[in-house]
């Protein structure tokens, strides 16, 4: 079984600060560091969790480019295509509030330009998990290779999507297409009501419950946990666990990590739902994006 990732990596350049300037205004940082992130965080949360990844996004020339494919060697994760020549792989500016409140500008670079011959590229096997995020489906290159594949991957291939905030900017069409073929829609409670423009999650749930028309759907509460979704019951509250946190970059990565860990290793949703709240807890206390546990870590704080 494997975890085939076509999200988008990218390189974060953290900024922490006391809080965001007014407009026009500046502030000066108080640490800066410059790491790889995007879908390169939930990739490492779910190989540090002993479940196998390949990322199937494209990648380019450059120095970011090199960053990255430095951090996917050496996390022990699989980069299936090639690189993508001349274009660099593209930046995120984050910036972090003394609150651990996060803010993101993203500059595109060459993982928005993933095409249908990349993807001709993936041989799926019937245990595979496809991870899917609305950033790369907002790409109209990505959207445009993405949406007729999803028609013709196996049906027993459990397909993953987490929208993201730009996620309900996906064109309706293509995002119709997506939830339909979607097995697990996570997102956070922001995301489900500007998808559903339904204010309770709970209610947000539902709705998504019946559009995806597969297993299921979760919607991150933060520190709460989680709402867990399925076919036939009422939606469900899995609690979450109370941390300090310093830094919620990436949070909702380690959940969704982690979350695939456990179905991989055979939990089930309900019990991979709590593992992936207490994941994203531990994430929460560390600084930097990619900050999900490992499995001797997570078990350990799970036992406490």
């Amino acid at each position: 079984m494997r975890l085939l990732h076509l999200g988008n990596v990218v390189i974060d350049l953290v900024l922490t600060i006391d809080d965001l300037p007014a407009r026009g205004g500046d502030v000066i940082a108080s640490s800066t560091a410059t790491t790889p992130g995007g879908g390169f965080n939930v990739m490492a949360a779910a190989v540090r969790l002993g479940l196998p990844v390949g990322y199937g996004g494209a990648h380019g020339t450059g120095p970011f480019g090199e960053l990255a494919r430095e951090a996917l060697t050496a996390a022990g994760i699989e980069v299936v295509q090639p690189i993508t020549p001349g274009i660099d792989t593209g930046f995120v500016v984050t910036l972090v509030e003394a609150d651990g409140e996060r803010t993101f500008v993203t500059s595109r670079g060459a993982e928005s330009t993933l095409t249908a011959a990349d993807l001709d590229r993936i041989s799926l096997g019937p245990d595979d998990l496809v991870y899917l995020s609305g950033y790369g489906l907002m790409h109209p290159s990505n959207r445009a290779a993405l949406v007729p594949w999803l028609s013709r991957i196996p049906d027993d291939v459990l397909v993953y999507v987490d929208p993201g905030p730009l996620g309900h900017q996906v064109p309706a069409d293509d995002l119709a297409v997506v939830l339909a073929r979607t097995d697990w829609w996570s997102c956070n409670e922001r995301e489900a009501s500007d998808l559903t423009n339904l204010a309770d999650p709970a209610e947000a749930a539902r709705v998504l419950l019946e559009r995806t028309g597969r297993r299921g759907v979760v919607v991150r509460l933060g520190s709460s946990g989680c709402l867990l979704a399925v076919r036939g019951a009422e939606p469900r509250l899995m609690p979450g666990f109370a941390v300090e946190a310093v830094d919620l970059n990436g949070a909702g990565d380690a959940h969704a990590g982690a979350f695939l860990a456990a179905l991989a290793a055979g939990a089930d949703p309900a019990a991979a739902a709590s593992r992936a709240n207490a994941a994203a807890a531990l994430a929460v206390t560390r600084r930097g994006p990619a900050t999900g546990p490992t499995s001797a870590e997570l078990d350990v704080f799970l036992r406490s």
